[in-house]
C-alpha cells in the first residue's frame, strides 16, 4: 500500500486528553486520558462506534475543541501556550474536511476553493491559479465552474479535499468524511486520499466508524470505547489478533453468520498480506481430503498479495480438522478459533 515514507517524526502527540461537557444536569465526559502519537506521513485511523468520542478527540487536535484536561503537542509545540493569533496561524497547516463536506452553495467549485486563500490574503490571481490546479489534481478540472448543487456528493468532497489542501497544509482530518458516500465513491475518495499522501507528503489522520476504511489506506489505527482508547497500533497487527472486545465487534463477523450453526468448529482465517493470493480454500481441501463450509468472506488482491478475512465451518470429522490446522499453519496462514456468546465473540489465537 504506497504511502508516503519520508523521515518517521512525531508530528502530532496526544498526552493525556480529557475533555467533559457540562450540561444543566450533569457533566459528560466525551474523551478521557487518551494518548496517541501521530508520525509524519502516516494515514491514522481513529474508529469507534457512535457516541466512541471520535468526532470530539479529533476536533481537539486543532483545538476547535479545547481539552479539558492533556497536552496536544503539534510539531513539538503545545498548543494551549499559543496566544489566538499564533492558533490561528498553526491552524493552517491542520486542515479538515467533513461528512457534509461544508461548501459555500452560493459560490462555484473553483471560489470555493479559493476562499481560505481569500482570508489569508493570497493575491487573487495567484489563488485562482492554485484553485485551478488543485481542482485538477482532484480529478474536477471540467466541473470549476460548477455550484455545489449541481455536483455529486463524491465531487462535492473532492472540491473540499481541495479547499483543504489550499493553504499547504501538513495535516488533514477527516471526520467521517465518505460516510455519506456511495461504496463506489468511497472508494474513489479513499484512492485520492492516499494518492496526497503519496504524493503530497500530507499526513491524514481518519475518524471512522467503518472498518473497511482503516483497512483500504490506515497504516495505524486507534481503536475508541466511551471515549477511551481500546487499543491501538499497526493496522495489520490489530486486524489480525484484535484485543479488545470492541476492535473483534469492528472486525469479526457478526453472530447472525454462525447463530444456526451447532456442533461444528468454525474458525477466521485471515489474510495479512503474507501469502499470495491463491486459491487457498481448493487447495486446503484436496490436500486436506475433506470439504469445508464458506460461512463468509471478505479477500481481496493486492499486487499479488491476499488480504483480508474468511469464515469457515470445519467438517466433524477431528482428524480431517487437525489435518486442516496442519496445512494452514505449515503455511503461515493466520487461523483464530472462534467462540460466539452471547454477548461479544471471544476467540485463541493461532499463529
Amino acid at each position: 500500500m504506497p504511502r508516503y515514507t519520508g523521515r518517521s517524526t512525531t508530528l502530532i502527540r496526544l498526552e493525556h486528553i480529557t475533555k467533559t461537557f457540562q450540561t444543566d444536569k450533569t457533566t459528560v465526559e466525551a474523551v478521557r486520558d487518551v494518548s496517541l502519537h501521530v508520525e509524519k506521513g502516516d494515514i491514522f485511523g481513529i474508529i469507534g462506534l457512535s457516541g466512541a468520542g471520535k468526532s470530539t478527540l479529533v476536533r481537539c487536535i486543532n483545538f476547535l475543541e479545547k481539552p479539558t484536561s492533556g497536552k496536544v503537542i503539534f510539531k513539538g509545540t503545545d498548543l494551549s501556550t499559543l496566544s489566538n493569533r499564533e492558533l490561528l496561524a498553526t491552524r493552517r497547516s491542520i486542515s479538515m474536511i467533513f461528512q457534509n463536506f461544508n461548501l459555500l452553495a452560493q459560490r462555484t467549485a473553483l471560489k470555493n476553493v479559493c476562499y481560505p486563500m481569500e482570508i489569508a490574503g493570497v493575491p487573487k490571481k495567484e489563488a485562482i491559479e492554485k484553485a485551478k490546479h488543485l481542482l485538477e489534481v482532484v480529478g474536477l478540472a471540467d466541473r470549476m465552474q460548477n455550484y455545489p448543487a449541481q455536483l455529486s456528493g463524491g465531487q462535492k468532497q473532492r472540491v473540499a479535499i481541495a479547499r483543504a489542501l489550499a493553504m499547504d497544509p501538513e495535516v488533514l482530518l477527516c471526520d467521517e468524511a465518505t460516510s455519506a458516500l456511495d461504496p463506489n465513491t468511497t472508494r474513489s475518495i479513499l484512492s485520492l486520499l492516499q494518492e496526497i499522501n503519496r504524493t503530497m507528503g500530507v499526513t491524514i489522520v481518519v475518524i471512522t466508524h467503518e472498518m473497511k476504511v482503516v483497512e483500504q489506506i490506515c497504516n495505524k489505527v486507534a481503536v475508541l470505547d466511551g471515549g477511551v482508547v481500546a487499543e491501538s497500533g499497526l493496522v495489520k497487527d490489530i486486524f489480525v489478533s484484535p484485543q479488545s472486545a470492541i476492535a473483534r465487534e469492528l472486525i469479526l463477523p457478526k453472530q447472525s453468520a454462525v447463530s444456526e450453526i451447532h456442533g461444528n468448529c468454525v474458525i477466521r482465517v485471515v489474510f495479512d498480506g503474507q501469502s499470495a493470493f491463491e486459491p487457498v480454500i481448493s487447495n486446503l481441501s484436496l490436500e486436506c481430503r475433506a470439504a469445508v463450509n464458506i460461512l463468509g468472506a471478505d479477500t481481496k488482491n493486492i499486487d499479488g498479495r491476499a488480504y483480508g478475512q474468511m469464515l469457515l465451518q470445519l467438517p466433524d470429522d477431528e482428524a480431517a480438522v487437525a489435518r486442516i490446522r496442519k496445512y494452514l499453519e505449515s503455511r503461515k496462514i493466520v487461523y483464530e478459533d472462534i467462540e460466539y456468546t452471547e454477548n461479544r465473540e471471544e476467540a485463541e489465537d493461532h499463529a
